[in-house]
C-alpha cells in the first residue's frame, strides 16, 4: 500500500486507500464498543418510530369517528421516554468510543513524529510539523468526537426509518425515491472535488505557520537588514493563498448544500401529494399515509445532519490523511531502544566509509568518493576550509542523511540496515543546537540515563564544568519554558552532560562547544574525550581540537586530501600546515 506522492513540503499525505484502510482497521479493532453503540442507537430509533404509527392510528380512528386518545397518548409518552433513555446511553457509548480511537491515534502520531528521520524534519520545516501536530490533530479530534458519532446516529436513523416506511406500506417508499438522483449526483460532484480542496487549504495553513515562525525566529536579522516590508509581503501572499483555498472550498459548499437541501425536502411534498392520491384511489390507508409522511418528515433531521457533517468529514478526512502521512515518512514503527543504562563501547570494527558520494542537489557532489576507516576508540578530527564537506561528512556518519553512492558501516553493519532506535542508540551527533526541557535540572539529565545515580549526575556535570552553578541552584531547580531560563552556555553544558551520561559507542561533534569561550571549550573537549569510552569524531572548526586528536583528516572540495597526526601534517606541509599557521599565527 503506497502513500500519495509527497507534496512540496516534503511530508507525504496518505492516499484515500490508506485512509479507508485505517478506518476499516479501526472499526475491526473496536468492533465490540462500535456494535454496542450502533445497537443502542438502533433501539433508540425504533422507539422513535413508534410515535408516527400511533399518531397515524389516531388520525384514521378520528376519520371514522372512533377516538380513544388516552391509551395511545400513554403509549406515545412511554416511547418518547424510552427513546430519551436509550439515546443518552447511545451517545455516551459513542463518545467513549470516539475518545478511545482518538487517544490511540494521538499516541501513534506522537510515536511516529518522534521517529521521523532528522533530514525529513529539516526538509519539512517547522510550519508543516506544527500544523500537523496542532491544527490537523485538533480538527481530527473534533471530527471524531462530534462528526463521526452524529453521522452514525443519523445514518442508522435514516436506514431504520426507510425500513419503517416499507413495513407501513411498500408503495409509499416510491415518493421517497424522488430525492435519490438529486442527492446522489450532487454528493458525487462534491466529493470528487472536496478532498483536494481541503488538502490544499490545510497545506496553506502550514505555509503561513512556516513563514511566520521563520520571521519570528529571525526577527533581529529582519530588523537589521530592514526586511520588514519583504516579510510582510510574503505573509500577505501566504494569507491570500490561504484565503483563495478557503474560498474554493466555500464555493463548493455554496453549490452543494442548497441542492442537497432541496433534495431532502422533495420527498415530504411527494409523499403528501402521491400518498394523498393513492388514498383517494383506495390503494393505501389514511393511517399509512399519515405515518409515512411523519416518517419522511423525521428523515429530514438525520439527512440534514448527514449533509451538515459531510463537510466536516471531508475536513477531518484531509487532516487524517496528513496525520497518517507522518507514518509513511517515519517508516515502519519499531520499539524504541530506550536510553542506555550502561557506558558505551565502540563497535569492534569501528566506522568505515567506502566510496561515499553525496549531493544536496543534482549535478553538484558535496562529497566525492570518500574512503575512511575510523578504528574503535579513535579520536579523529576532521578539518578543512569552509564548504569542504566536513559537516556533511558528520551528518552521513550520524545517519541523518544517506549517501547517494557508497556505503557507511558501523561495526560491519551498513547504517541503512539499522533501525532508527539502534542508530540513535549507537551514534550521536552533537551540534551547537540544544534544548532544555521543562522540569528540574535532574530531569533534564536523567532523560539520557534514567538509572543514573546522584554520583553519576555529579560526575557528568563536573566533566562539563557545570557542577558549581548546578549545585548552587540545586538539582531540583525548575528550568525550561515557563520556568527559569538558562543562558545558552549553561544550556549547552547541560546538553553535553547528557552526552557523558549516555556515553554512546560513536560521537560526532560539530561545533558542540561553539557557545563557550575558546579556553573553556578546549578544556571541556579534552575532558569529554577522556571520559567517553567510544569513538569520537570531531568536526574541528577550532584547530586546537585537531592538535589534541589521535589523527587528523583534512578535507577540500568534498575530498580527503590529507590524513595523519597533527605533528606529521605540520611537518609534511600542505593544506593542514597552512591552516595551522593561519590559526596559530
Amino acid at each position: 500500500m503506497t502513500a500519495a506522492a509527497p507534496p512540496a513540503d516534503g511530508l507525504p499525505v496518505a492516499s484515500q486507500r490508506e485512509v479507508r484502510s485505517y478506518a476499516r482497521r479501526t472499526m475491526l479493532d473496536h468492533r465490540g464498543p462500535l456494535s454496542l453503540s450502533l445497537l443502542l442507537h438502533a433501539l433508540a430509533c425504533v422507539a422513535a418510530l413508534v410515535t408516527p404509527q400511533l399518531l397515524g392510528r389516531i388520525v384514521e380512528n378520528a376519520a371514522h369517528g372512533a377516538v380513544a386518545v388516552t391509551p395511545v397518548a400513554f403509549a406515545i409518552c412511554a416511547a418518547v421516554i424510552l427513546q430519551a433513555v436509550l439515546t443518552r446511553f447511545a451517545r455516551s457509548a459513542s463518545l467513549r468510543l470516539g475518545e478511545t480511537v482518538l487517544a490511540d491515534l494521538r499516541e501513534e502520531f506522537v510515536r511516529r513524529v518522534l521517529a521521523l528521520p532528522t533530514h525529513t524534519v529539516e526538509r519539512a520545516g517547522t510550519g508543516e510539523l506544527v500544523t500537523r501536530t496542532t491544527r490537523d490533530v485538533d480538527v481530527l479530534a473534533f471530527t471524531v468526537q462530534r462528526a463521526v458519532p452524529d453521522t452514525l446516529v443519523a445514518g442508522t436513523t435514516v436506514v431504520l426509518t426507510i425500513g419503517a416506511v416499507c413495513l407501513t406500506d411498500p408503495l409509499l417508499v416510491l415518493p421517497c425515491l424522488v430525492a435519490v438522483p438529486v442527492l446522489w449526483l450532487s454528493t458525487r460532484w462534491y466529493l470528487r472535488r472536496a478532498r483536494a480542496g481541503y488538502l490544499h487549504a490545510n497545506a496553506s495553513y502550514a505555509q503561513i505557520n512556516d513563514h511566520l515562525s521563520e520571521t519570528v525566529a529571525g526577527a533581529r536579522t529582519v530588523e537589521a537588514l530592514r526586511l520588514q516590508r519583504r516579510r510582510q509581503q510574503r505573509t500577505d501572499t501566504d494569507i491570500a493563498a490561504s484565503y483563495a483555498a478557503e474560498r474554493h472550498t466555500l464555493n463548493l459548499r455554496s453549490i452543494y448544500l442548497p441542492i442537497a437541501d432541496t433534495g431532502y425536502i422533495l420527498p415530504v411534498a411527494a409523499t403528501l401529494v402521491i400518498g394523498g392520491l393513492m388514498y383517494i384511489e383506495g390503494m393505501v390507508g389514511l393511517a399509512a399515509v399519515t405515518a409515512a409522511t411523519l416518517y419522511v418528515q423525521m428523515v429530514i433531521g438525520p439527512v440534514d445532519t448527514l449533509l451538515f457533517w459531510m463537510d466536516e468529514l471531508q475536513v477531518g478526512g484531509a487532516s487524517l490523511a496528513r496525520v497518517l502521512g507522518v507514518r509513511n515518512a517515519a517508516g515502519p514503527a519499531s520499539p524504541g531502544a530506550g536510553p542506555a543504562s550502561a557506558t558505551g563501547t565502540a563497535p569492534e570494527e569501528g566506522v568505515e566509509l567506502r566510496g561515499v558520494h553525496f549531493s544536496y542537489r543534482d549535478g553538484k557532489d558535496n562529497l566525492r568518493g570518500i574512503d575512511l576507516h575510523v578504528p574503535p576508540g579513535e579520536r579523529l578530527a576532521v578539518v578543512g576550509p569552509s564548504g569542504a564537506g566536513k559537516s556533511t561528512l558528520g551528518r552521513l556518519i550520524a545517519g541523518i542523511d544517506d549517501p547517494g553512492r557508497g556505503t557507511i558501516t558501523l561495526g560491519g553493519v551498513p547504517l541503512t540496515e539499522l533501525s532508527a532506535s539502534e542508530l540513535r542508540r549507537d551514534v550521536i551527533l552533537v551540534t551547537q543546537e540544544y534544548h532544555v526541557f521543562r522540569g528540574s535540572l535532574a530531569d533534564n539529565l536523567l532523560i539520557a540515563r534514567p538509572d543514573a545515580s546522584a554520583s553519576d549526575l555529579e560526575r557528568a556535570l563536573r566533566a562539563v564544568d557545570a557542577w558549581e552553578w548546578v549545585s548552587a541552584l540545586g538539582l531540583d531547580h525548575e528550568v525550561g519554558s515557563g520556568a527559569a531560563e538558562l543562558s545558552p552556555a549553561r544550556a549547552q553544558q547541560l546538553a553535553l552532560a547528557r552526552l557523558v551520561l549516555r556515553d554512546p559507542p560513536v560521537v560526532v561533534f560539530d561545533e558542540a562547544t561553539a557557545l563557550l569561550d575558546p579556553h573553556t571549550a578546549r578544556t571541556l573537549e579534552r575532558s569529554l574525550t577522556g571520559l567517553l569510552n567510544g569513538t569520537v569524531i570531531s568536526i574541528a572548526h577550532r584547530l586546537h581540537t585537531a592538535h589534541d586528536a589521535d589523527r587528523v583528516v583534512v578535507m577540500e572540495d568534498g575530498l580527503i586530501v590529507q590524513s595523519g597526526t597533527h605533528d606529521d601534517l605540520v611537518e609534511r606541509g600542505g593544506t593542514y600546515a597552512e591552516l595551522w599557521k593561519s590559526w596559530h599565527g
